[in-house]
This record gives structure tokens, sequence and C-alpha cells, in this order.
């Protein structure tokens, strides 16, 4: 996920003309250097390694045993009194982060080959299901046009969904069939289309409810949810960006006609569907205001094309009940 800078209100000049070059050499020459706090960067993810370990390691311990995965804050205790019972949690907590560094670095990495200003990745840890609440960047100086905005909102999900696809192989080729497992646990977690297909391939005939995820699976979920829920055509999300570089200042009626959605199927599949219709309303509906009259091209529309086949095959209605 990223976040949007200072909005940009100047004309840009004629696609591939003499003054189109000159104006981005000059922007990007006047841009300030990034500056980043390096310590701030290294704690947090540090401790998002801590916190993903020790969920980790509880879905380790749960999978050898053959128990329903459940959430509670015994993990905490436990890797507090024996520090050795993290390392079954490392699996899990590894590929998680890796699949999030991918995606945010797919942002950074976009973001100066342009030479906008963009932070380096601020993870988020936190006790909940998965250890974190995500990863974003700030984009801290002006994006010049549709098509830097388009890049650098589509190379996240690309990369991060690209990050995620052999530790998600890897990860169901470990799982096991265990007849009504998830029906028996206090959680039941949505099922993509991607894992559907996956499960199919390497479990033919065996059916969703009794396949027991191995934690490198369950990471792979985390990647694949968080890459679904980017990739929502809504506001400052990664798939409102994309939408926004292809149909402009039309996007924000879109943006309130999903957020809108969101909010009938918090009641028919999960609550926290509204949650994200909470936020997304009140922090995530602005757009920068670029001023830019040149298309992105075919091919960039045939990249947002594939934005949307990730998503439908990313999608879950219900993630966690």
């Amino acid at each position: 996920m990223s976040t949007n800078g200072p909005r940009f209100t100047v004309p840009i000049p004629v696609a591939g003309s003499p003054a189109e070059d000159a104006f981005y050499a000059y922007a990007q020459r006047s841009a300030e250097r990034p500056q980043h706090r390096y310590w701030l960067h290294g704690l947090l993810l540090l401790l998002t390694l801590l916190t993903t370990t020790i969920v980790g390691a509880d879905l380790a311990a749960n999978f050898a045993a053959l128990r329903p995965e459940t959430f509670d804050f015994g993990g905490y205790v436990k890797a507090w009194q024996n520090p050795s019972y993290l390392l079954g949690g490392l699996p899990f907590s590894l590929t998680l982060i890796g699949i999030l560094l991918a995606h945010e670095f797919g942002h950074f990495f976009a973001a100066r080959y342009y030479r906008v200003n963009a932070t380096l990745p601020f993870f988020l840890p936190a006790p909940t299901l998965i250890g974190t609440l995500g990863a974003f960047i700030r984009i801290r100086s002006v994006i010049l046009s549709k098509r830097i905005l388009f890049d650098i909102g589509i190379a996240g999900p690309l990369a991060g969904f690209a990050a995620l696809l052999l530790p998600l192989i890897a990860g169901i080729s470990l799982s096991k069939v265990v007849p009504g497992i998830v029906a028996r646990g206090d959680l039941v977690f949505g099922t993509p289309l991607l894992f559907h297909l996956i499960e199919w391939l390497q479990f033919p005939g065996v059916a969703t409810g009794n396949l027991y995820l191995h934690p490198v699976a369950r990471a792979a979920w985390v990647g694949v949810l968080a890459t679904a829920l980017n990739l929502l055509p809504i506001g400052q999300l990664d798939g409102g960006h994309i939408l926004y570089a292809l149909l402009g200042e039309r996007t924000k009626y879109l943006s309130w006609m999903f957020v809108a959605i969101l909010i009938p199927m918090g009641y028919f599949f999960a609550h926290s569907w509204w949650v994200w219709a909470v936020l997304l309303f009140f922090f995530g509906m602005r757009h920068p205001r670029i001023v830019d009259p040149n298309p992105i091209g075919r091919l960039r529309t045939w990249l947002a094309v594939l934005a949307l086949v990730i998503l439908v095959l990313s999608f879950t209605p219900a993630p966690v009940n």
C-alpha cells in the first residue's frame, strides 16, 4: 500500500514532445532527496518479525498436533518462557514478511525509477490474527503523470503476487488431509479462487474443509488477502490509483460506489468489511489532482486487465469468520 503526498495541478505538455522531456527533467532535479529514518524502519521490521513469528509458532504447533487453528495470546507467554518456541514460527513469519517486502519494494523501486520521493516500507506490528497490520510506504513528492501514478500503483501488487506463488504452491503441497478440520476450528478462513485451483491440482477430490494448510500456505493466504484488499478500486488503495490513471476524476464516483458495496458485504459475509468501509470513507478517498492529457497507453491498459484478473483470483467475500 502507498499513501500520497502533495497534490499536483500544473498541466503536463503533450506526450513525446521536447517540452514534456524538459518538464520531467526539471521536476525531477528539483525533487527533494529522500531522507530515511533507517532506525525506525529497522525497529518496526524487527518487531513485526517477532509478532508474526509468535503467531507462526502457534500455527506450527497446532499443525504438528493436528489441532484446529485458534487465536489467543498464549503464544506470547510461551515465547517469553521458552524463546526456542519461536523457531517453529519462522517459516510463517519469514514467508509473510518476504511477500510484504516484495509488495512494498515494488512500489518503492517504481517510485525511485521516476525519481519520486518515497519512504522505505513502514511495517506495523500488532497482536492480531497474523501478527501485523501490514506495511506501507509514503510518497512525499509530486507524481507527475497518470502513467507514473499507474506504474507506481501496479508495481506493488504485481511484485507481491509474483513473490507469493512459490510459497503458495510449496505450502499447499506440505498441507495435510484431515477430515472436518476446518469446521472444528474457532476461525473459518475464506478460500480464494487461486487457492481452490492450486488445491485442486495437488489434492484432487479433496474438499477444502478437509485440508489443513501448512503455516507457509497460511502466510501465502495472508499475502493473497493483502493483494486483494490493495487492488480494490477505491481511493488511495493500489486499485484506486490504477483506476484513477485510467479514468481520471470519474474514479471518485466509482470509489463512492464500491465503498457503499462494502456495507451489505459486511452484513452478508464478514463484519470486517464495515471497518474497511469506515476507514476508506474517512481516510482513503483523496487522490492527487493530476492534470495530464496523455493516455496511459495500450500496454498499461493490458496490465490493468491483468490486475483485475489477480483481484478475481485473490478475492474472497468472507476472509475470516
